[in-house]
Formats: structure tokens, sequence, C-alpha cells
């Protein structure tokens, strides 16, 4: 199961102010091919230390295979690590966790039934020794608090192994449960506690039961990391850690043999105490709490079905010795999903119960020749599901969330000291936000709205909840769940934002009060342009002792008082409205419990230029109005962690031209920055072309922005081809580098350096009337590149998916501005997307159109000419733009039907058009052969089209079907 590596075995950088280097690559071509993007290398989601002092993070290609890169801040080491990925640092930062996955070649070589094999390992570093641990078929890891110890629980063997294996693994267990280390016992929390001697275990019936796979457990191992010893464990189907590096749990279920075990180790020296012995029931879920006292676990009868199994639950005091079940509620069970969970304090215990635990219905099955006229026994199997129009869920929905709601429990507390048990949620609010709070927390309940889900979108009631009485108070009713309130640390508060206003509620009083009467500015969305109440900007950090609150308009940073009649502050001075800044809070520490700001103590802001496009990070100082400037400048910057024990921050930096390496500093002091990768490098043998912002009127008379990317062999006075690519709002992506991928979008390096122009214009949409407000930008933005003299009026492309899709294939049928366009997975027809359904998470579509991204405000049966006015298909006649349509036809948010309407459209209209139908892919291709072919075709026909290169045979003749034959 493992392996041990020295240093010598991996790549040890000890340069003198060494950073982390791309593999080296070789001389570029004429210019940028798709090859050169498959292989260029992005970082994937860092991770910082606790303590600030180690980074890690993923390097990957588009194809290929990723490398783990660890290194530690402020000093010359650094590891590389091949085939590693999701970095996980230890508590106390000496060791980083990687998974490590097979090579691409395997996986692309492999038959069906080996790729089955194919299961992902784990390697973890000494970031001191540099020595490597290596496993293989992890399923899940765990390191301790103090990295002492790392616990390893695998997948389970293939079923040659088991069958091979099975003897000596029951062997092993009895060996384990008589050796010198166990002290052999069970305890007794009541008459229903029977145990069984070791003898009895081996006189158990020697038919092997069967066993469901859901009570089927695997290896487990506990490794001392200093050591290297390893202590291995068989069946193990459930485990759980005490904080303070004190206790491992462990829940091993070995049915075949009817033992049924839960161990106790202690740490300091892996001795193991049988806790619990049963022949007949079967553990479920354990947890330890933190202090080290208290072990709960759930259990259940064996002989049952996991599916429908009742269990019980038994809280025991490791220092008392004492076990007690809780207190019997009939109208409350616990299942298999009961998850259990102390609080950090060790005072509670939270876990989830059901109305009621019944097994699976099954089908009546014909058995007997009377069975054939058994009319209830024929109907039973019928294939069929009933849509009422008083269901709750519409039944692709329901089926989509049965699973979701299967695993749904409600949340109950457990209160040590008093022994009292509370149920928190129910039937009416089953949705409760776990934290550490000790008196109130925050419950909500979609489910009177969940009807008018399928025509008004998302919207949910909110409660508190008294951790004490389970007493819930209603605070607000069908708030849209987007705009999500939020309760104070102590919980004296809760705040929230309704109609352009943020509001408070005083939760002993149960008044509110408008925080922003007298702000002079509405915190709503100003650039919402949807057929919804607008949104707000959300709310910022907590003041100590739940004395204010930051909340956020466009722009500026406001402090809000707690206290009556208190003023409202602006953080921000007004600096945010006057110079077209949005500043935000940011380099917050993310724990269990939030971070809270006193009276003077800086906050970190970073800041966007709306009118630049530049990010920047500032400060600002609490209690006091004012920003002061630490750095900002024409490039964009991602705050990506902060250590939850020191002030190191982790950020990145980028700009069109400049790769976003990493960057640790302190969080008062962002522009002393100590650079921790290199990956920009990899550009320097690329072209790459430059990008800038350009700003024009719009026909309406509003002023818009885009972003103009010249090709990388740029000359001024000269006219190239220009592809323009579109959402929504993007001259936001001014100063965002390229993502280096192949996709279902245009790659913007490759184009630019292949002597296309690329043209991101904004777009801004009017309620009812999106079709035509999206063509009004996109030629008055095209409009003006040409009066530029970039753009080459008779070579302009344009490209667009899902909802740019949409505007792409209307946008053709109102203008002949467009030499040639892709679209990818467009709604075509509006009267008939109306009322269809997406697939991904089986909701009706109506939502979209009356409230949401489609902007007709109205329904179908209502407004029918918006629907037909704002629908591409019926307009085909007028198209004289050759189009490429593209879907996949199992598409989870579009039917793709919508891009077969428009095909079939456009073919009786006798224009020119292709539809490329990717089999058996969503909305997005995953296929990387899907991705890689749509990539070339899209090229193939922007460079026939735009730049007269020849046509290829697919877009002169098509492709014929054709059988092919099976691997």
């Amino acid at each position: 199961m493992r392996s041990l590596l020295k240093p010598f075995g991996l790549f040890l950088s000890m340069l003198a102010g060494a950073i982390i280097a791309a593999p080296s690559y070789g001389e570029a071509p004429a210019s940028m091919s798709v090859t050169d993007i498959m292989q260029f290398e992005s970082a994937k989601k860092p991770v910082l230390s606790d303590s600030g002092k180690v980074l890690a993070v993923t390097v990957a290609p588009d194809r290929g295979d990723p490398r783990g890169l660890v290194r530690l801040v402020g000093s010359e080491k650094q590891f590389d690590l091949a085939q590693a990925q999701k970095p996980v640092i230890s508590p106390m930062g000496r060791y980083v966790a990687f998974d490590r996955v097979p090579t691409l070649l395997e996986k692309e070589t492999a038959s069906k039934n080996d790729k089955k094999k194919l299961k992902n390992g784990l390697v973890v570093l000494d970031t001191q020794t540099g020595e490597q641990l290596q496993y293989e078929r992890v399923k899940s890891y765990q390191f301790t608090e103090k990295d002492s110890h790392l616990v390893v629980w695998f997948e389970a063997e293939s079923k040659e192994a088991e069958a091979k294996e099975s003897d000596v693994k029951s062997s092993e267990n009895l060996v384990e449960i008589t050796s010198s280390q166990m002290k052999s016992r069970a305890k007794l929390a009541s008459a229903e506690y029977a145990s069984h001697r070791a003898s009895e275990i081996n006189s158990a019936d020697s038919k092997k039961p069967t066993v469901d796979d859901f009570d089927k457990g695997t290896a487990l191992s506990l490794i001392e990391l200093a050591t290297g010893k390893e202590t291995a464990f068989q069946h193990v189907t459930e485990y759980a850690l005490s904080g303070g590096n004190t206790h491992l749990a462990i829940a091993i279920n070995d049915i075949e043999n009817s033992r049924h075990e839960l161990r106790l180790i202690l740490l300091a020296d892996a001795s193991t105490d049988a806790m619990f012995l049963f022949r007949d029931q079967q553990f479920g879920k354990i947890a330890l709490s933190k202090s080290g006292q208290w072990l709960a676990y759930t259990h259940g009868k064996a002989a049952e079905q996991p599916y429908g199994r009742e269990y019980q639950l038994v809280l025991h005091d490791l220092k008392k010795d004492k076990s007690q079940y809780a207190p019997v509620d009939e109208r409350w069970h616990y299942n298999r999903y009961s998850e259990l969970r102390f609080s950090k304090d060790s005072q509670r215990l939270f876990f989830g119960r059901v109305p009621s635990v019944q097994q699976q219905t099954k089908l009546p099955k014909i058995e007997q020749a009377m069975d054939l006229y058994d009319l209830d026994k024929i109907a039973a199997q019928r294939n069929l599901r009933v849509w009422h129009g008083n269901d709750p869920r519409i039944k692709p929905n329901e089926i989509k969330e049965y699973e979701k709601q299967q695993k749904h429990t409600y949340l109950a507390v457990w209160h040590l000291a008093s022994n009292a048990l509370v149920q928190l949620a129910d039937e009416l609010v089953p949705d409760v936000q776990f934290n550490e709070n000790k008196r109130l927390m925050l419950a909500s309940s979609d489910l009177p709205y969940q009807k008018m889900i399928t025509w008004a979108g998302f919207y949910r009631d909110y409660y508190l909840v008294d951790l004490k009485t389970g007493v819930k108070t209603q605070v607000l009713y069908q708030q849209p769940s987007r705009s999500v309130p939020q309760l104070s640390p102590q919980q004296k508060y809760l705040v929230y934002f309704q109609q352009g206003q943020v509001y408070l509620y005083d939760v002993a009083t149960q008044d509110r009060r408008v925080l922003s009467s007298g702000a002079g500015v509405s915190f709503a969305n100003e650039d919402h342009d949807y057929p919804s109440a607008a949104p707000g900007y959300g709310f910022g950090p907590w003041l100590a002792e739940d004395k204010g609150v930051f909340a956020y308009d466009k722009y500026d940073v406001w402090q809000f008082s707690t206290h009556a009649n208190a003023p409202a502050q602006m953080l921000t001075s007004g600096a945010g409205r006057q110079q077209g800044i949005q500043y935000r809070v940011t380099g917050l520490i993310e724990d269990d419990s939030p971070q809270v700001f006193k009276a003077g103590e800086p906050v970190l802001l970073h800041g966007y230029n709306t009118k630049t496009k530049g990010d920047g990070f500032y400060q600002a100082k609490v209690g006091k109005s004012g920003v002061k400037p630490l750095m900002q400048g024409s490039y964009k910057l991602k705050l990506l962690a902060r250590a939850k024990k020191s002030n190191t921050i982790l950020y990145s930096k980028e700009a069109y031209d400049q790769y976003p390496d990493l960057y640790t500093a302190g969080v008062n002091t962002p522009q002393n920055a100590s650079q921790q990768t290199d990956l920009d490098q990899q550009k320097d043998k690329l072209g790459w072309g430059k990008a800038e912002l350009v700003s024009w009127t719009n026909g309406d008379g509003k002023a818009l922005d885009g972003v103009l990317i010249k090709p990388s062999n740029y000359v001024a006075g000269q006219r190239y081809p220009v592809l323009v690519y579109f959402y929504r709002f993007m001259s936001d992506r001014l100063h965002s580098f390229p993502q280096m991928k192949v996709n279902h979008r245009p790659n913007f390096a490759w184009y630019a350096d292949n002597g296309y122009a690329i043209f991101l214009p904004d777009i801004r949409f009017e309620v009812g009337y999106p079709g035509p407000s999206a063509v009004q930008a996109l030629t008055s933005g095209v409009q003006h590149i040409i009066d530029m003299g970039v753009a080459k009026a008779n070579a302009i492309g344009i490209q667009g998916h899902s909802w740019g899709g949409y505007q792409t294939a209307f946008a053709v049928t109102q203008t002949h501005m467009f030499k040639a366009a892709v679209t990818g997975a467009p709604v075509s027809n509006m009267t008939s997307a109306y009322s269809g359904i997406r697939h991904g998470t089986g909701l009706a579509r109506q939502f979209q159109y009356e409230t949401g991204q489609s902007r007709i405000g109205e329904s179908l049966m209502k407004a029918p000419h918006k629907y037909i006015e704002n629908s591409p298909v019926f307009y085909a006649e007028r198209i004289k733009t050759p189009m490429m349509i593209m879907f996949g036809d199992r598409d989870d948010a579009v039917p793709w039907e919508q891009g077969v309407e428009l095909y079939l459209a456009m073919r009786r209209a006798g224009k020119d058009v292709v539809f490329l139908q990717y089999e058996d892919e969503p909305h997005h291709l995953k296929k990387y052969p899907n991705k890689l072919d749509y990539t070339v075709r899209m090229q193939e026909y922007f460079g026939h089209y735009l730049k007269g290169e020849p046509a290829p045979a697919w877009l002169l003749k098509g492709e014929a079907y054709q059988e092919l034959k099976q691997n």
C-alpha cells in the first residue's frame, strides 16, 4: 500500500532566491498552435498553511499530467511532485498531501475494464526532510491536529482481490482482537447492549450473508508520521478524530463474520481499546468531541437492509466510562444519513433525524400462472409518472432532487450539560445553517414557494431558531434566495437587504429599522437589467461585540452602527463613487468563527476601477473615513487565501499579457510582496497581442465599453479580420490573462497570434427586448472599431455560447454586418423553449424568461408577440450570414432541439448553415476529443470566411454518417 521515497527521488531546488519554474519549452513555431495551448501550464486552487509559511498548488497543462508544487515561503526550499493535484497542508504545516493520479497515457491506453481499476492514490511530502509516503487506492485521508499522525482510508479492493483475501482478513481481525495491545471488553449501557465473546463469534453460522455495498467496510491505516509506523484495520465503515491529538475512533463492521466493533485508539501509544462489540448491530456514524471526553455513535440491526434500517444514538462519557441512549422521541428517528458533530467547545452534539424510516417499496413479481391475470400485479409493472397541477415541484425536478431529499436529515442538538435534546429543523422549516453559535441559528424554508419556482424564481422564508427551546421566530417572508440575511457573531442582530435599503433586526426587542435611510444612495444593484427586484451588493464583516456591520453600495464601503440613532458612516468617504472605484473588504480569515474588527483596526480593501478596469489594494481604518492606496495599476488582483494564524495573504496579479503568478505578502502591506511562481515565462516565445479599452456611445445614447485585443503582429493603419466574442459585461476582462484551454470558447491568444483582432463588447439589455438591445450594442461597437481603422469591415465574425449563442443567432437576423457566425447551444425559439425543461436541474424554463436571463418580463400567454419578436427562428429568411451551430445532444441547460429548430429553419430557407451535433455531450463539451474538434473546426470556419482560406472538405460537402468499428 505504501512506498517511501528519499529526497533524491524528487526535484528539490536549493538555488538562492529560487522561484517555481515551469518545464523548458522548445522554440516557438511561426505562430501559436493548438498544441501550444494544450501544453500551457496553469496554477489551480493554491492553498496556504495556517502559519502562512507553506504554499502548495497544482500546476497542470490543459492536456497532460498535473504536478504538485510546494514552496516554503521565505525560504529557498521548493518541491516538485509528479502526477500530483489537489494539495492539503497539515494543520502545523510540516506535511503536504496530494492526490496522486494515473498518467494521461495510462488512462488513454487502458481498456474499459482497466480504466475502472485506475484509482487515485495519495502522496505525502515531509517539507522538512523531503521524504515522500505514497499510498494507492485512497478514498479519504486526514491529518491529526498536531501533525503527529495521518489516517488513510482505502477504496475497496477489486472483486477478485476480495475473494482471495476474505479468509485472511477474517483471521487478521481475530488476531487483533486478542493482541496484547487490546483491552478486550464491551461496555454495557443497557440490556440492549448484549456483548458477545470472540468464541461465540467464531461459532457463527458458516453461511455468509449478502452484504449491501453501503454496509461494506474497507481498509484503514493509522500512520505515525515521525516514525512511519503503520497500524492497519480491516472492514472500517467510519472513523473520527478528536481534537488535541488524543484519540481515533473507528467502526469495524464485518457482517460476513457477524462481528461489529467500535474501537478507540490512543494516538500517544497506538493502544487499542475495543469499546463496544456486537454480533447483530451495525455501527453507523461516529464522532469524538474536541475535548476527548465524549464519544457518540449510532447503531442499528445488521440484518435489516440499510435503506430502511432504523438506528439508535448513544453518547459515551470516556472519563466516567458511562453510556446513555438519546431520549426517545416517537416523532423523530435516526437513519443511515444521521451525521454526528460535536460543537468546538464540546458542549453540544448536533445530529440529523427524520420523521420516519422505512424500507424501499418493492414491486410484486409475477411468479405463478394465476399471477398472469392478477390485475394489481400486472398494473404494478407499469412505467408511469403522474404530473399533478398542484405538485410542489414538477416531476423532472422532483426526480433530480430525490436523492438529495433521501439524504436530507433535520438538524437537532443534544445539550450535554443539561442532557436536553432539542429538535431545531422540522418538516415546515427544514433547513438550518449550522455554525458554532450557542444561542441562535438561522433557518429557512422554500416550501411555500416551490410551485412558483416554475415561473417566478427562488424565494425563502427565514427564521431564527433558539438552540435551547427549538422555538422558531419568522423574521423574513418571501425573501429572494440570493439575498441571504446575515446573523451577527453574538446573535444580537440580523442584517438584511430589501427594496434598495439595508435593514437591521434586533433579536431581543424584535424591532426593525432601516440602517441606510440617511445614506443618500441606493444599495440596490445599479446595473440590474432583469425583470425582477434588484439585489443588494452584500455585506462585509461585523465589528466586535456586534457594535456594527459593513455594507456596500455600488462603489463605497459603509459602516453601520447597531446602536439606535447612530449615523451611518461612509468608511471610504465617497472616494469610490467619486473616482469610479468599487471598494470591498478582503483578506479575511475564513474559519468557523467569523473575523470581527475593532475600532481603529486597519482593514484591507480590494478596489476595482470601473473606468480603467484596473485593480488595487487599499487600506481603511474602522471608525475613520478615508482610503489609503497601497498599490494600484493596470492589472487584475485576486486575493486567494489568508493564513489563519498569521497576517500572510496569497494573491495573484495578472494582465492580458501577464500570467497570474502567485505572490505572498502581509495583509497590511500587500505592495511589499514576494513572487512565488513564474509561469509567465511560458509565453515569452509565443506571440501574444495587446489588449486595450475602447469606449463608444450606443444608438440610444448610452456609454458602452469593450476590450479590443490587437494581433501580435499588429501594424498601425492596417485592417484585420475581427472575431467578436461576448456575453454581457466583458470590459472587466481588460486585464484578464486569457484562459489557455481548448474548450467551447475561442482562445484569444491563439486568434491574436494568427492575425485576428478580438473584440469583447459590453451588452446592456432592455427588459422585454433582449435581442434588439444586444444587436444595438453589437453593431454600434463593431462600427466603432471599424471607424478606428482596426477592423476590416467585410471580415468580421461573431461567436457566442449559451446566452451569447442566442444573441449571436438573433443578431444575424437583424444585421448583415457579420461575415460568419458560430453559435453554441443557442435558444432559437423562445415560444417552444419557454415551457421546456432544464435537464440538468429538472426545473422548468419559464422563470428564466419571465424574471431571469432572457428578460422578457411576462408569460408567453400574456405577451406572445415579445417571445416571437425575440426569437431568431422566426426571422431565418432574413439571414445572409453563414452560420455554424454547435450543440451537445445531452445539453442539460438548453434543449438541443433548439439547435435543430434553427438548423431546419435555415435549411428550409436555403441559407448557408452547418450543424455540429456532439453526441453524449452536455451544455459545455467535456470530452477532450470533442473540445479539440470544435476548436479546430471553428478556426477553419472563420479562416475560410474571414481570411479567404480554402474551405475544408467537411464545410464543402459535410460528412456522411458511418458506423465505426469499436475497439
